[in-house]
C-alpha cells in the first residue's frame, strides 16, 4: 500500500468533515490568541463552561439521568477558591483541589438518597438542589459576601509561578479541557461507561445483567460534580471576582444549550457546544436588537436539523470498513 494510500485511508476514517471542523477551530484559536482583545475572553469562558459541561455529560449522556443542580457544585468550587484564597491566603491549586473534594463528599451525601428517585422526581429534586445553594450563597453573607460577591481572587499558579496574562490563561484552560476531555473518552469506553451507557437505555435490563444501578448513577454523579466544581474554580481563578448570579439558573439554562447543541451523549460535543454557544451570541450581535431573536432562531434550526449534535457532523465523509466477502 501506497503513502497517499495509507494517508487517504486514515482521513478517511476520521471523517472529512471532522477533520475539517478541526481545522476551523484550530485557525479561529490562532486567530483569536494572536488578535486577543474581547474575543478572548469569551473563549476563556468557553474553555470553563466546556469542563462543566463535560462533567454533566457523564450524567445526563452517558448515564441518561436528568439534573438540574449541577451548578451547586460548581458554586462550592467557587465560593472555596475565593475563600481559601483570599481569606486564608491558600495557593490556589491547592484551594480547587480541596474545594473539588468538598463538593465530591456533598455528591455523596446529596446523591445517596436523591439518586432512588427517577424521571421528573429525579429531575425536580436535583433543580431544588440549585435552588437551595443560590439561596445560601445570597443570604449566608458572613461567608459568601451576598450580592456583594467576592473580589480580588488570585489567578492560577504554583508558588511564585502566576498565570496573569490573558493568551496563557486561555492556553492553560484549553489544556486542562483538553485533559477532561481525554479523561471521558478513556471512562466512556472502559466497563464504567459501558455500565453507564447500559443503565442509559434500560435501568432494569442493567441491573437484570447484574450492573448495580444505583452505585454506578451515584459515581457518575460524583464526577460530573467534580468536573462542576473545577469548572467554578476555574471561573474565580480566572476572572477574580465570583457573585451568587453567576452560579444561578441562567448557568444552567446556558450549560444545557451547550451540552445539546454539541452533541449529548458524545465525547467531543460538550466542548464543541461550548465554544459554539459561546460565540453565537458575538456573531448575531450585529443584529442590533434582534440579536435575540437570530441568537433563537439558529438555535432552534440547529436542533431541527442536527438534533443529535454538530459533533454527529463528524461522521460526514467517513468511510466505512468494507465488510468480509462483499469484494470479489
Amino acid at each position: 500500500m501506497t503513502l497517499r494510500a495509507i494517508i487517504s485511508t486514515k482521513l478517511g476514517a476520521y471523517g472529512y468533515f471532522a477533520i475539517a471542523l478541526a481545522v476551523a477551530i484550530a485557525l479561529l484559536f490562532a486567530w483569536v490568541f494572536f488578535k486577543g482583545g474581547y474575543l478572548l475572553t469569551v473563549l476563556q469562558l468557553a474553555m470553563i463552561y466546556g469542563v462543566f459541561c463535560v462533567g454533566l455529560n457523564f450524567f445526563m449522556g452517558y448515564t441518561g439521568q436528568a439534573s438540574f443542580g449541577q451548578n451547586a457544585f460548581a458554586a462550592i468550587g467557587g465560593y472555596g477558591s475565593a475563600i481559601l484564597t483570599v481569606q486564608y491566603g491558600w495557593e490556589p491549586i491547592l484551594a480547587l483541589v480541596v474545594s473539588m473534594a468538598v463538593a465530591g463528599v456533598a455528591a455523596v451525601v446529596v446523591g445517596y438518597p436523591t439518586l432512588r428517585l427517577r424521571g421528573h422526581y429525579l429531575a425536580m429534586a436535583t433543580f431544588a438542589l440549585g435552588l437551595i445553594t443560590y439561596d445560601v450563597s445570597v443570604q449566608w453573607t458572613d461567608l459568601t459576601q451576598g450580592y456583594m460577591g467576592y473580589s480580588g481572587i488570585p489567578p492560577l499558579g504554583i508558588g511564585p509561578f502566576t498565570v496573569e496574562d490573558d493568551k496563557l490563561k486561555l492556553v492553560c484552560l484549553a489544556v486542562i479541557l483538553a485533559l477532561g476531555v481525554w479523561v471521558s473518552s478513556r471512562l466512556r469506553h472502559s466497563r464504567f461507561g459501558r455500565a453507564l451507557r447500559a443503565i442509559s437505555s434500560t435501568e432494569l435490563g442493567a441491573a437484570a445483567l447484574g450492573i448495580r444501578v444505583s452505585r454506578y448513577k451515584l459515581l457518575a454523579f460524583i464526577i460530573a460534580a467534580l468536573y462542576a466544581s473545577a469548572a467554578g474554580s476555574l471561573f474565580a481563578h480566572t476572572v477574580g471576582f465570583i457573585s451568587p448570579e453567576v452560579f444561578g439558573l441562567q448557568m444552567v439554562v446556558v450549560t444545557f444549550t451547550m451540552l445539546y447543541v454539541g452533541g449529548i451523549g458524545t465525547v467531543l460535543g460538550p466542548a464543541i457546544g461550548a465554544v459554539i454557544a459561546s460565540l453565537l451570541p458575538e456573531v448575531v450581535r450585529s443584529t442590533g436588537r434582534f440579536q435575540d431573536i437570530a441568537y433563537a432562531a439558529v438555535l432552534i434550526l440547529m436542533l431541527i436539523f442536527v438534533p443529535k449534535g454538530l459533533s454527529t457532523l463528524a461522521s460526514i465523509g467517513r468511510r466505512r470498513p468494507i465488510k468480509a466477502g462483499a469484494e470479489g
